[in-house]
């Protein structure tokens, strides 16, 4: 049965076998806190691309020690980082899949030791360190740190790049008005809070022409904060910029209660989709076959983040479409135990 979760999807110079995309979730697995890739890395994310999963996406990779969210993360400040990531991209294409990096900094989220920085001296909550301001200096420091970041992504082999815009990190900070109450070009009106994302994909494009992704938190869960259709403009202003894809998530920029049930951010995704005229990727509570092919039959999103449900069952793929009762290709060490 011909599907659309099994259709391929092209994205500039990129085509994906299917439309599952492994989400970024963060496995503070960098015990020497040294941001360099370990096995643990290659096994868990190999092992989903043997899943037949069709676009592995790392976690959050921190393109400055001090914008980790934790010790543990992983990284791409240094060249040093490349030969790991180098061996970690080609493994997973190795096993099937096309692979992708999140470039991201923590901002006020950070837990790292030592200062952390926002666009504004406020703390997320009473039990996190309060930032301080980030100067014009600090800001363009920041934005060579993500051009770097894009060139060791390039030097290293990934397919694409998305930038980390969402759940309350550093980009996001400067995005949202809760968080950003600079006075300067950087804070004020949508324009100067946009401006910090706007270099930072400017000096990305100087270094990679691949396809360029990037995950926004599309609601802030707020009545003073972002919803949906402030996302749409910005995204408008992204898909002049050369961004391809935006992957849909929401809340974390500052505490909130989220209402989350099965696909409750799918209406984000589509409404950034339709009034921001670009593609975009659904994610959040999304378990079953069924209910991502209705996603992209209903043309709600383009391609289907998957998260947590990744963890739970590395051959997903597998399961979706016994769910849509189609078949698809297995490693051929596999064929054996592959029975539809």
């Amino acid at each position: 049965m011909s599907t659309a979760l099994f259709s391929p999807y092209s994205v500039k110079n990129v085509t994906l076998k299917n439309r599952i995309v492994m989400a970024p979730m963060c496995m503070y697995s960098c015990y020497n806190q040294d941001g360099i890739v370990t096995n643990f890395h290659k096994v868990h994310y190999a092992s989903r691309a043997a899943g037949q999963t069709g676009l592995i996406m790392l976690e959050a990779t921190s393109v400055t020690p001090q914008g980790r969210i934790s010790n543990e993360d992983l990284g791409i400040w240094s060249d040093e980082h490349i030969s790991g990531l180098k061996e970690l991209s080609d493994l997973i294409k190795e096993n099937g899949a096309k692979t992708a990096i999140q470039l991201a900094h923590a901002g006020r989220k950070s837990m790292t030791d030592g200062s952390i920085i926002a666009p504004s001296a406020i703390a997320f909550n009473d039990k996190m360190k309060e930032p301080e301001e980030m100067t014009q200096e600090q800001i363009q420091e920041t934005i060579q740190a993500f051009k770097e970041a894009a060139r060791r992504s390039n030097e290293a082999g990934f397919d694409i790049i998305e930038l980390h815009a969402a759940h309350g990190y550093l980009i996001n900070e400067f995005l949202s008005p809760l968080s950003n109450q600079r006075t300067d070009d950087y804070g004020g009106t949508d324009e100067n809070r946009y401006r910090f994302l706007k270099e930072i994909i400017d000096a990305v494009n100087e270094v990679w022409d691949g396809p360029l992704f990037v995950r926004v938190s599309a609601s802030d869960w707020d009545e003073e904060g972002l919803t949906p259709e402030d996302y749409a403009t910005y995204a408008k202003w992204m898909k002049k910029q050369g961004v391809d894809l935006i992957d849909v998530s929401s809340g974390a920029v500052v505490p909130a209660a989220i209402h989350a049930y099965p696909g409750y951010q799918v209406p984000m995704a589509e409404t950034i989709k339709h009034k921001g005229n670009i593609d975009t990727g659904a994610v959040g509570l999304i378990t079953s076959g069924l209910q991502a092919e209705e996603i992209l039959q209903n043309k709600r999103a383009n391609l289907i983040f998957i998260a947590r449900e990744l963890l739970r069952d590395p051959y997903w793929a597998r399961t979706a479409a016994l769910e849509l009762k189609t078949s698809i290709e297995s490693l051929e060490q596999y064929k054996r135990g592959w029975v539809f």
